[in-house]
């Protein structure tokens, strides 16, 4: 029963996705409009706002709508981002995916961690604390950080003030989650710990020491990672010669 209710609400969540979707174009709404808040919209599709709440969230994660806390719901952008777009789900051998996203990452993120330094508001900081303490609440308390963790780094993204970067954040927030449900049971301790440097050196407007420490969490990654690679194909040749 419990799955069933799940699926039940999975496809709710999507079809409000698509009517939310089609509201925006219907009625003509440019990028950096506001949409109405969540109480109008769960009475304007008759749903509750837990349901406009999630597919909110699946737009955020398309490029179309992102949240300014506090302020609202804006459009970023009328043309969807596909949810694989660079065809990843395909890949069969996800340690090396995940292996290859972290050096992806290791390109792109502590230059993103860099700019936010420079470029973040008092606010931004301040939200950013809040969202590496729930991270650090999940861990805590043996709870699953995996969504917290993602909002955390593309918050780091939208601190930049990069209108570049925005777009970037779907394939790094792919590479989160991979990367996480690999690494995460060697590295609480160490997630911890790196989150609150990057934090830290963002909120002092320390530039080079948020990047050096963004290098730091992620080459942690990198190194976990790397040690299941080897375990990996050690396990495949062993079974290629048997």
């Amino acid at each position: 029963m419990g799955e069933l209710s799940s699926i039940k609400t999975r496809a709710l969540t999507e079809r409000i996705e698509e009517k939310l979707f089609q509201y925006i174009l219907d009625e003509g709404l440019l990028i950096g409009a506001k949409l109405p808040n969540e109480y109008q919209m769960a009475n304007l599709f008759d749903v509750g706002r837990g349901t406009i709440r999630e597919a909110v969230k699946l737009l955020v994660s398309r490029g179309v709508l992102h949240v300014k806390h506090g302020s609202g719901t804006y459009v970023s952008s009328t043309t969807p981002l596909r949810e694989d777009p660079l065809g990843l789900k395909a890949v069969e051998d996800k340690i090396q995916l995940a292996l290859d996203l972290t050096d992806v990452r290791m390109m792109l993120e502590p230059t993103i961690a860099e700019m936010a330094a420079l470029n973040r508001t008092d606010e931004e900081a301040a939200l950013l604390k809040v969202y590496s303490d729930a991270v650090r609440k999940k861990i805590e308390a043996g709870q699953d950080y995996l969504n917290e963790d993602v909002i955390f780094h593309s918050y780091i993204a939208k601190c930049s003030h990069n209108m570049v970067v925005a777009p970037l954040m779907p394939i790094i927030d792919a590479a989160v989650i991979l990367i996480a449900n690999i690494t995460r049971k060697e590295l609480l301790e160490a997630t911890i710990e790196t989150h609150d440097q990057v934090v830290n050196c963002i909120t002092d407007w320390d530039s080079m020491g948020a990047r050096a420490a963004m290098s730091m969490h992620l080459a942690l990654n990198r190194n976990v990672i790397k040690q299941e690679y080897k375990k990996a194909h050690k396990q495949q040749l062993s079974s290629e010669n048997l």
